[in-house]
C-alpha cells in the first residue's frame, strides 16, 4: 500500500540539492504515469458537480481518463473512461494532453453531463452506473466467452474529503484519509465541504508541471516575484514536511531556531505602520490583484477599521475586531462561520500542499486552490488551474464553469500573472548548460524540498544529495 513514511522537518534541515532531469527529462515524464500517477490519490473535482444520480464529470490525467459518475444519492463511482471492447473513451475529449486527431473544442476542460448509461460511440456498447455492460450488440457471437469480468468497466478507488472528490487508480492503495494525513485534520475544522467554487480558472502553460507548482509551494519568493507586497508585511516562513505533503506559515528570524510561528501569527495585522489602514489597504489590493486568499466580506469589513477603531489600537486588537464585525456581517447574510480556535488556526498555517499536485491556502470562509498537471507526457507543458471556494448564503452558490485562460499575462489576476511570469523562463533554464542543480533554500523552501524526495521515492531517481 502506498502509505506516507513518517518524516519529520528536521530531515530537511540541512543543505540539499536536487537535478533538473523531473523538469527536462521526456524519459522522466514518460514514466510518470506508471510510476506515479497511478499509484497516487488525486483531487479530481467537487462533490457538489454531481448532485443527481447520472450527473458525471471526468478527470483526465497524462494519457487517463477517469469517469465519475453518482450511482446512487449517497455513493459515487468511479472508472476508466474507456470502452471494454476496443478502447474508445466512453464520453469527453482528450483535453489532457496528447495527439489531437479529431479538433477539440476550444477550451474544453473536462466533460460533464448526466446519463444512466454510457454508450459506445463505435459499436454500441453501453454501460450503467455500476459500470456493467448491459448491451453487447450480437453478443452470441462469442460463444459464451463474455462474463463480467472482462466486460465490465475497468474501476478506480474513488472517496471524499473537504467537499473534494479523490480518486485513486491502484486498488490496493491505502484509504484516503490515511494518505491525506495528518494535513486533512489540519484543514478540517475549515470546513471545505460547506463551500463553493466561486471562480476556477484553467490555462495550458509552457513549462512542467513542477514548475507551475513550486511557484505557490512558498512565500520566499514574494520579495522577488511580488515586490508591491511587501509593504504589508514580513513574508519570511517557515516550511515543514508531513510525510509526503507539507505546510508553510509566518515565522520571524528570531524564532527561526524554534520552528514555529511566532505568537501573533493568528491575529497577524499588515506592516509596520497604523494597522487600521495597512489592513484595510492590503484587503483591498488583495482583491483586487488576486481576487481570492480572502472574501468580499472580509475586504469591506477592513474598510471600517480606520473609522471604527482609535488611533494607536494594538494591531492584535484591530485584526480581532476585523474578525468581530466581519463574522457578524456574514451572519447577516446567512453564512455562518466555523467554529475556529487561535490555535487551529495557527496549527493550519498559510498554506498547505498534498502531494503530489495540489496547493491549498485556507480561511475562515475561503480556501484559494491550485491544481497542476501533466500535458500528456510532454515535460514542457502543463495544465494550470486555479480555484477559488467561499461560503454562500443558502440559495446564493453561484454556478460556475471552468473558465479557459490564455497564457498571457495580461488575462490573469495580477499577483498570479507575477507567478506565472517565472515559469517559462525557469523551463528554459533549466535546460541551460550553466544550470547545475536547484539550491532550495533549507528553512523556507522545505516543501519544494519535500516534493522532490516524494518524487524520488516514486520514480527512483532525482534524490536529493547533501551539500558538503
Amino acid at each position: 500500500m502506498n502509505k506516507p513514511e513518517k518524516i519529520v522537518a528536521e530531515d530537511l534541515s540541512e543543505a540539499v540539492t536536487y537535478p533538473p532531469e523531473a523538469f527536462i527529462s521526456r524519459e522522466y515524464a514518460e514514466a510518470e504515469p506508471d510510476k506515479l500517477w497511478s499509484k497516487v490519490w488525486q483531487q479530481a473535482g467537487r462533490v457538489e458537480e454531481l448532485k443527481a444520480v447520472g450527473d458525471y464529470i471526468t478527470y483526465n490525467i497524462c494519457h487517463d481518463s477517469i469517469l465519475i459518475v453518482r450511482d446512487t444519492p449517497d455513493t459515487l463511482k468511479a472508472y476508466h473512461n474507456v470502452c471494454t471492447h476496443r478502447g474508445r473513451r466512453l464520453v469527453g475529449n482528450n483535453t489532457g494532453g496528447g495527439p489531437k486527431t479529431v479538433a477539440q473544442d476550444q477550451g474544453a476542460h473536462s466533460a460533464r453531463g448526466s446519463q444512466m448509461k454510457f454508450g459506445c460511440n463505435y459499436h454500441a456498447w453501453t454501460f450503467d452506473l455500476a459500470g456493467d455492460a448491459v448491451y453487447i450488440p450480437d453478443k452470441e457471437d462469442w460463444q459464451g466467452a463474455l462474463d463480467n469480468v472482462c466486460t465490465s468497466l475497468t474501476p478506480v478507488q474513488v472517496d471524499t474529503w473537504g467537499g473534494w472528490i479523490w480518486i485513486n487508480m491502484d486498488l490496493d492503495a491505502g484509504p484516503l484519509r490515511e494518505w491525506l494525513e495528518p494535513v486533512a485534520s489540519l484543514i478540517d475544522p475549515f470546513e471545505f465541504e460547506k463551500m463553493r467554487y466561486r471562480f476556477r480558472y484553467w490555462g495550458i502553460f509552457d513549462c512542467n508541471w513542477k514548475v507551475a507548482l513550486e511557484a505557490f509551494l512558498e512565500p520566499y519568493h514574494v520579495q522577488g516575484t511580488h515586490p508591491q507586497l511587501i509593504k504589508y508585511g514580513d513574508f519570511y516562513s517557515f516550511s515543514k514536511a508531513f510525510g509526503f505533503h507539507g505546510q508553510t506559515g509566518f515565522d520571524s528570524k528570531a524564532h527561526r531556531d524554534a520552528g514555529t510561528a511566532v505568537e501573533t501569527s493568528v491575529h497577524r495585522a499588515a506592516g509596520d505602520g497604523d494597522p487600521r489602514t495597512t489592513i484595510a489597504q492590503m484587503q483591498a489590493e488583495y482583491w483586487e490583484t488576486i481576487g481570492a486568499s480572502t472574501s468580499e466580506t472580509l475586504v469591506k469589513t477592513a474598510q471600517r477599521l480606520p473609522l471604527e477603531l482609535l488611533e494607536g489600537t494594538p494591531a492584535d486588537e484591530v485584526h480581532q475586531y476585523w474578525m468581530k464585525i466581519a463574522k457578524e456581517a456574514d451572519a447577516a447574510r446567512g453564512v455562518i462561520w466555523p467554529d475556529l480556535t487561535d490555535a487551529q488556526v495557527a496549527a493550519a498555517g498559510l498554506a498547505l500542499s498534498i502531494f503530489p499536485n495540489v496547493n491549498f491556502i485556507p480561511g475562515p470562509t475561503f480556501s484559494l486552490a491550485y491544481r497542476v498537471r501533466p500535458w500528456g507526457t510532454d515535460p514542457d507543458k502543463c495544465i494550470f488551474e486555479a480555484v477559488a471556494l467561499d461560503r454562500f448564503g443558502e440559495g446564493d452558490e453561484p454556478e460556475t464553469e471552468w473558465t479557459f485562460v490564455e497564457q498571457d499575462l495580461d488575462k490573469w489576476p495580477y499577483v498570479i500573472a507575477q507567478d506565472i511570469s517565472n515559469m517559462v523562463e525557469m523551463q528554459r533554464g533549466y535546460k541551460s548548460r550553466g544550470f547545475k542543480d536547484n539550491l532550495p533554500n533549507p528553512w523556507q523552501e522545505r516543501k519544494v524540498t519535500n516534493l522532490h524526495r516524494g518524487l524520488a521515492h516514486f520514480m527512483g531517481t532525482g534524490h536529493l544529495k547533501r551539500i558538503d
